[in-house]
């Protein structure tokens, strides 16, 4: 490979990724795994892949001309199919804080920048150095942050839903439709500018990085006001449980009427179900709040034996059971998103014992 395809190689695919590796560093709270940045930038690469057969399938369809196209519908197709995954990461409680919205988006995007570049460079790599500087600097830049902002906007209105309808209300279409209307927004706007790529180059890589860079620093101050008011929660309620104060509460009459109408064997494990549920969420708060203060926890058979436990009580207790007791515990989507990462930490640590 010639020096020349080299370093157009270099500014077509290193400032997203330089960018993807400075925000994911940013996230001193460690919610998002590099092996998770590096699966959702996959995910984004074959979405890249999907697109170039589907815009082509479209564009030979319809009676526009490629600039139109280009504007107006390549934009919506490519913002959806990259917000597919977004959507499922919401939908699965794999998002907990804008912060890892951010990042999981912005990864998304770099991986379908890295491969629509990629592909065009080996398709036309006799196109000279300004054209990749443009398509790196700009174009993937745009890519990362138009489905970074995508996530953002949308943890903003679940987290609004949340607020009126109950801690882990469910999640409704019209949630992601803000957040898919300014990606399609910023994606058109930026294929409105073939004939100024300066320009729309700079605007890419200072308004989407300082946009960014806002989110980090806002999301970071409210992840710990987060994390500390719902830490010093779960830990009254797990005293009251403990103390047979929750009994006497709303949530805890609802839970007690529930559980009557359960065998007895099943009643004497709901409470058991419910105070580990409630220790690992703390244990999870406690862990994140821990990385934040630059420092490094242990996690590994205490808490796997504990997750089994969990697993087996809730076999036991069966589902339509806790089906019906989860609502009473008000988790959020933030809750379960730390359990679930806390989970991560502790599969990965003992595969890497074992």
């Amino acid at each position: 490979m010639d020096t020349a395809l080299l370093l157009k190689l270099a500014v077509a695919l290193a400032p997203v990724i330089l960018l993807l590796v400075v925000f994911e560093r940013l996230d001193v709270f460690r919610l998002v795994s590099p092996g998770s940045v590096l699966a959702y930038a996959a995910a984004g690469a074959a979405l890249a892949a999907l697109s170039y057969a589907v815009n082509g399938h479209v564009m030979d369809g319809l009676p526009i001309g490629f600039t139109d196209y280009s504007r107006y519908v390549a934009p919506v197709i490519e913002e959806v199919l990259k917000g597919l995954i977004i959507v499922g990461l919401f939908a699965l409680d794999r998002v907990g804080f804008k912060l890892d919205a951010a990042i999981a988006g912005f990864a998304v995007g770099a991986g379908f920048s890295v491969f629509e570049n990629g592909y065009y460079l080996w398709l036309f790599r006799e196109a000279n150095l300004g054209v990749w500087i443009v398509r790196g600097f700009g174009t993937a830049v745009m890519h990362g942050g138009a489905t970074a902002l995508f996530a953002v906007i949308t943890h903003e209105f679940s987290e609004h839903q949340a607020h009126h309808q109950g801690r882990h209300s469910r999640l409704y279409p019209w949630v992601f439709l803000p957040g898919l209307m300014v990606a399609i927004a910023i994606h058109s706007a930026f294929n409105h500018l073939p004939g100024d790529p300066l320009l729309a180059m700079l605007a890419a890589m200072v308004v989407i990085p300082i946009t960014l860079l806002a989110v980090f620093s806002r999301g970071g101050a409210t992840a710990h006001e987060w994390l500390e008011h719902d830490h010093e929660g779960h830990a009254r309620m797990l005293a009251d449980i403990r103390a047979g104060r929750f009994a006497d509460t709303e949530d805890g009459r609802a839970i007690t009427a529930t559980a009557q109408r359960f065998p007895p064997r099943i009643r004497a494990d709901v409470g058991a179900w419910i105070e580990l549920q409630l220790m690992l969420v703390l244990r999870a708060e406690e862990i994140i709040l821990a990385f934040e203060r630059g420092e490094r926890p242990e996690v590994g058979e205490a808490e796997h034996a504990e997750f089994q436990r969990l697993h087996q009580l809730g076999r036991t207790i069966g589902h339509a059971a806790r089906h019906a007791i989860q609502p009473h515990l008000r988790f959020s989507r933030s809750d379960l998103y730390e359990m679930h990462m806390l989970r991560h930490r502790v599969g990965a640590g003992t595969n890497h014992k074992a």
